[in-house]
């Protein structure tokens, strides 16, 4: 049976995170083309990590600069070794490469993080974003080179595709772009959506680890839920998410309609309830779970530019897009309010979810290009020279630097 496995820079929770929903779906789509998955991290287990036994994933606890990953790899002998996130193919790619040589190496970058860090800066310092500040970053030097290292790295979005090739002049045969694997939105599931008169009440979602989520939740508090109340005095907003931080718990106000709920065990259920999802993203990059969630529940949103940034192409969005925070608060109300133009919204975001996301186009053609990549790695890996050249490099410089902390730990 084929090997793969995924070396995971924490532990998989669908339940707390995007990032965590797309690598499940990542792991099912191996599965179900008959690969043999270990799931490997040196992260420690939270009590929200899903037991992936129960799917016959096998897990594994691994060390950072420690040679017992040469011979837990040596003897695993996997085909296709997929790190999750730069982080992790900075740790552990150069003792893959040196000790399985033959191994597909994927980046699943999630998104871009030096994107998302980059644009958070620029924000604090009050400062424009530009091409020309993301080229300067050393981040964006760190997440590139480790790109260029690996034989194909997995992109997730439309603008991060496009950015990588235009700005950073990433060969197109480095790049896939595989965005979240989702089920298509058939009559079954739309009848089972409830009606708008049913719904009631805002709502936002999302893992406070992520800083976009944080700041989201503030300018929601500080900025536009009150121009929101004054037209809309009998509404609330309910604020879910996984890890809320005092700062976050301490925003709950019942008075006025602003409560924050903490995880929800059960997030799709939350979001089919609600009558609109508020989602002002002023930084981040990649694909916005809580937003495809909305239009799976049919839940209709408001976000920014950078909010829904990748995501739908040509499409129209499923309400309202938009960055100024007077206009932000209006069109949420308008969204509340107008029946016709929210049944619109929801339509757009079917249309969304099939045309985009649904798996059943999307998992054959990336199978494809995998088998087509493993029968040419010798030829592929030939073509990408700067790719071999920072793998040289990396090998030398990464391997000794670890392999001194690796000693200076065992005294």
């Amino acid at each position: 049976m084929k090997q793969l496995l995924i070396i995971g820079y924490v532990w998989v929770e669908p339940n707390s995170s995007a990032a965590g929903s797309r690598m499940l779906q990542l792991i099912e789509l191996f599965l179900k083309n008959n690969y043999k998955v270990t799931f490997a991290s040196p992260a420690q287990k939270s009590e929200k990590a899903v037991d992936l036994t129960e799917i016959e994933v096998n897990e594994a606890s691994i060390q950072l600069n420690s040679a017992s990953f040469d011979d837990f790899i040596t003897e695993l002998n996997p085909s296709i070794v997929v790190f999750d996130r730069f982080m992790m193919e900075e740790q552990f790619g150069w003792r893959v490469a040196e000790n399985c040589p033959e191994a597909l190496r994927i980046l699943d970058t999630e998104d871009l993080h030096f994107l998302r860090k980059t644009r958070h800066q620029q924000l604090k310092k009050g400062e424009n974003f530009s091409d020309e500040v993301l080229l300067d970053s050393s981040d964006a030097k760190r997440e590139i080179a480790s790109i260029l290292r690996c034989d194909i790295s997995l992109i997730i979005s439309f603008y991060e595709i496009k950015l990588l090739k235009e700005v950073f002049k990433i060969d197109a045969n480095l790049l896939c772009h595989l965005p979240f694997l989702l089920d298509k939105v058939n009559d079954e599931v739309i009848n089972e959506w409830k009606s708008f008169n049913e719904r009631k009440h805002f709502v936002f979602i999302g893992n406070f680890f992520h800083a976009p989520n944080v700041d989201a939740v503030l300018q929601l508090k500080n900025y536009l839920w009150k121009e929101i109340r004054k037209l809309l005095p009998k509404a609330e907003i309910h604020i879910y998410g996984a890890y809320a931080t005092q700062q976050i718990n301490q925003l709950h106000n019942k008075k006025e309609g602003f409560i924050v709920k903490g995880f929800a065990e059960d997030a799709m259920e939350v979001v089919r309830n609600a009558k609109v999802v508020l989602a002002p993203i002023r930084f981040g990059a990649g694909i916005k779970g809580k937003l495809t969630e909305a239009m799976i529940c049919g839940t209709p949103s408001v976000t920014t530019t950078i909010g829904a940034e990748g995501m739908c192409g040509d499409l129209s969005w499923n309400g309202f897009i938009e960055d100024n925070f007077k206009e932000f608060s209006e069109r949420s109300v308008e969204l509340y309010s107008n029946e016709e133009f929210w049944k619109q919204s929801q339509f757009n975001g079917i249309e969304i979810i099939n045309t985009i996301y649904d798996k059943n186009k999307i998992e054959q053609p990336f199978m494809n290009q995998i088998k087509k990549l493993k029968e040419n790695l010798a030829k592929h890996r030939q073509q990408n020279f700067f790719g071999s050249l920072l793998q040289h490099q990396t090998l030398q410089a990464t391997k000794y630097m670890s392999k001194w902390i690796e000693a200076k730990n065992s005294i």
